[in-house]
């Protein structure tokens, strides 16, 4: 099954349950390698139908403290590219039907060269790249690798995106658009953002691409309200969150993470899409 079908095949499988589908956000190798993995093979047992993976970096401006200190976790426990391609390897061979998306900012693919690394990659067993800080206004050399390795593109449309741009965007894009539901950073909000709804039916009307809502979800009643008018709902600081809670004791995180995701799960069963 190659990067697109899978992608393709949660956005299916969800709907034909009568849901949104789940993206779940963690930041790869956040605490460590061994408790990483053992946390994503959780997520992922617990019905997770897309595995969203943070690239750590070192300057990553566009995530709140959460997923900072998550990032700086991961860089200190020794997490480089290569070792993160690893970490999707070991996932993949367990789960090979599941789509993996990276996070990652630009200069990590552009420091090691963008052919190259799209190539890894795809060997790894990755299936879409979110490169969060480069618009396809610059992304040739990344759509044109991303296209010969057969990799999605997924680029982000704010609430701040006025419709020419969405025109760009969504006829660039591939795999999902993924909308942002709040100007600013990531992090988990009391409230959701007003207009949702609005906004994913906006998108809409210039792609057939599933549309994916995230910033700042963070219940299941959020989980659910958004579920039932976008195609995906994504969640990531209250994720990101619940390891950082568990660091006394790493061993208890990925059975501490499984109960915080059923929990969210269970917005899209209570609240299915009309």
């Amino acid at each position: 099954m190659d990067s697109f079908d899978r992608i393709a095949s949660a956005f299916q499988n969800a709907r034909r349950q009568g849901r949104a589908a789940f993206i779940a956000y963690v930041c790869g190798g956040d605490p460590d390698f061994e408790t990483s993995a053992a946390l994503m093979e959780s997520l992922l047992n617990t019905g997770v139908d897309i595995l969203e993976i943070g690239v750590p970096f070192s300057d990553p401006l566009a995530d709140g403290r959460t997923n900072q200190l998550a990032s700086q976790r991961a860089l200190e426990s020794g997490m480089t590219s290569e070792n993160l391609l690893s970490l999707v390897r070991l996932t993949r061979e367990k789960f090979p039907n599941v789509p993996f998306i990276l996070y990652i900012y630009y200069n990590l693919i552009l420091s090691q060269g963008t052919a190259a690394f799209l190539r890894a990659c795809k060997n790894a067993g990755v299936d879409g790249i979110l490169a969060l800080d480069c618009p396809p206004e610059e992304a040739g050399e990344l759509l044109a690798a991303s296209r010969e390795n057969g990799l999605a593109n997924i680029f982000i449309v704010a609430p701040t995106t006025p419709p020419d741009r969405i025109v760009r965007i969504t006829s660039e894009a591939s795999g999902f658009i993924y909308y942002v539901s709040r100007e600013g950073v990531t992090g988990e909000h009391k409230d959701l953002a007003q207009n949702i709804g609005s906004a994913v039916a906006r998108i809409k009307h210039y792609t057939a691409l599933p549309v994916a809502v995230g910033f700042g979800i963070s219940s299941p009643e959020q989980v659910a309200a958004v579920g039932r008018v976008a195609n995906g709902v994504v969640v990531g600081s209250a994720l990101v969150n619940v390891i950082a809670a568990n660091l006394h004791d790493r061993t208890k995180i990925p059975a501490a993470l499984a109960t915080k995701t059923a929990a969210l799960l269970s917005g899209l069963r209570k609240s299915p899409q009309t």
